[in-house]
């Protein structure tokens, strides 16, 4: 997958406690810090960022958000991608993303 910059990191699947919570990962913080950095003009509103991701060989098009209560970015990972990289709660996966 091609992108500016790729960032790798390892992550846990979390659900959001509302109730039909999306299933996130959160990146690093120190990412995050990196990516704010050199990439925080490209923030859309409440802290939305364009990105491609990839799980094992699944990749696709999504965004990252800013998450101000835990201070990192944060990937919502839909039903489809769960379901074809076989991630579940609490599942530690590699992740890249792509600005």
């Amino acid at each position: 997958m091609k992108g500016k910059v790729k960032y790798q990191f390892t992550s846990t699947i979390w659900k959001h406690d509302a109730p039909g919570g999306w299933h996130f990962t959160s990146l690093p913080k120190s990412t995050s810090r990196d990516i704010r950095t050199l990439f925080g003009w490209q923030e859309e509103g409440w802290g939305r960022m364009k990105v491609k991701a990839q799980i094992e060989d699944v990749n696709w098009e999504t965004a990252i958000w800013f998450d101000t209560k835990l201070d990192t970015y944060i990937l919502p990972l839909k039903a489809e991608i769960r379901k074809k990289c076989k991630l579940d709660i609490d599942t530690i996966t590699q992740i890249y993303i792509y600005i």
